[in-house]
């Protein structure tokens, strides 16, 4: 066993190469994954690896849940290992609990990550995680990107997240906690039918009957990755030629777009998306699709809080009015999440949309050569009721407009995959 132990912490230890950090978080629930991975990276830092920090995210849903964290704590302390227990309060019972409570999770941590001086976060996810997502998605008839495997590495709010131990199956880490006698947490809804990841592991252990099995699963869901890697280089290929920004707007040249293989283009489009909403995840399946049959027959439609208008020769993104319409900000805050306003300042200023009235106050608009949809979801500087600047429609009035999210940061995006 002890060899099984340098085998598993030399691979994660190159899985941080070239350069390891300094310290390192991981996020211990409790269970066998998790609790491996804390053992694993114990041994690596008494080799003379990255200093460990431990937390555990108590989401409060389960009377148990504060022991359970209690227990980690323990576990940590046993190790000499510093353990931070944060809680979650926020679900209100409305929606899909898991996905509210993996995301709280992953905000949660990345905002405790900065405090205690850590850049880089581990996670425990498993050859039998990678397997059961592949079986959750094939049953939602997933393309390319939904079957391929998870990152190995993510950001999120300026935290990087690691998984290394995607290719390790859940019982060798089993065995290195039952050689140790380290016990762990059984969380009781893995046994909750009513969730799909619970139903797609038990389906698991039914395939091994036809030789299916985490591993090969896994496998198959990196040759995914390599298939999803390969496709986004023909977009980011494609974007470069055809796409550029104007004033906040994605402008893309119709012809050659209408000429792409149409998984280059849907990855294309999604990005763009993204890349004006600001949402973290695009559109997928059939909202694609009839986007594109949209396109197709030069019709204008409205998807994930952004408009596509189809002209002769172009296709144009903006914002979608119905999602800004609403929005005000301060007038030194970053507004709709990826413009910033610089002028002379003054007081009771704020951002919000231009729209109808505020369009209607800018006597050189025409010369913008902006399209009015685009000027109207373009932020403007108000005084109460009254306009005082808009950038984007000609008025500037000393003030100026700035983009958080630039031209390059769209092109990156298809390198991020």
């Amino acid at each position: 066993m002890t060899s099984d132990v340098e085998a598993l912490r030399d691979r994660i230890a190159a899985h941080f190469l070239p350069e390891p950090p300094v310290s390192l978080g991981v996020a211990v629930s409790g269970g066998s994954d998790s609790t491996a991975l804390l053992v694993l990276l114990h041994e690596w830092m008494k080799g003379g690896g990255p200093e460990v920090r431990a937390v555990t995210v108590d989401h409060g849903l389960r009377p148990e849940s504060a022991a359970e964290a209690a227990q980690v704590a323990r576990i940590c302390a046993d190790l000499n290992v510093p353990h931070d227990i944060l809680h979650w309060g926020g679900w209100n019972g409305q929606g899909n609990l898991p996905d509210q409570a993996r995301l709280a999770r992953y905000d949660l941590m990345a905002d405790w990550a900065p405090v205690q001086g850590i850049a880089d976060v581990v996670l425990g996810h498993t050859a039998n995680d990678q397997a059961e997502t592949f079986l959750m998605r094939l049953a939602r008839e997933s393309g390319v990107d939904g079957l391929a495997a998870m990152a190995p590495r993510r950001n999120i709010k300026g935290i990087a997240f690691h998984r290394p131990m995607l290719e390790t199956p859940r019982e060798t880490l089993r065995d290195i906690l039952r050689a140790k006698s380290i016990g762990w947490i059984d969380d009781p809804t893995n046994e909750d039918r009513r969730y799909e990841r619970v139903r797609a592991r038990n389906a698991l252990s039914h395939l091994s009957e036809l030789g299916i099995g985490p591993e090969g699963l896994s496998r198959v869901a990196h040759h995914m990755s390599d298939v999803r890697a390969t496709l986004y280089h023909y977009a980011y290929t494609a974007a470069r030629q055809l796409v550029h920004v104007e004033a906040g707007d994605l402008v893309i040249e119709k012809e050659g777009f209408t000429d792409l293989p149409q998984e280059i283009a849907r990855r294309l489009i999604q990005e763009a998306l993204k890349w004006i909403s600001g949402a973290g995840y695009g559109p997928r399946g059939r909202a694609v699709d009839q986007l594109l049959h949209s396109i197709g027959q030069g019709s204008d439609m409205t998807l994930h809080g952004c408009h596509l208008v189809v002209r002769s020769d172009t296709l144009r993104i903006m914002r979608e009015f119905r999602a800004v319409a609403d929005l005000r900000g301060d007038i030194d805050a970053v507004w709709d999440g990826r413009w910033r306003l610089v002028g002379p300042g003054g007081a009771g200023l704020h951002i919000a949309a231009l729209g109808d009235k505020g369009l209607m106050a800018c006597p050189e608009r025409h010369e913008t050569g902006l399209p009015a949809l685009s000027m109207k979801v373009s932020p403007g500087v108000w005084q109460g009721e009254n306009l005082v600047a808009a950038p984007c429609a000609g008025l500037a009035n000393g003030w100026s407009a700035h983009l958080v999210r630039d031209e390059a940061a769209y092109l990156d995006a298809f390198l991020s995959h």
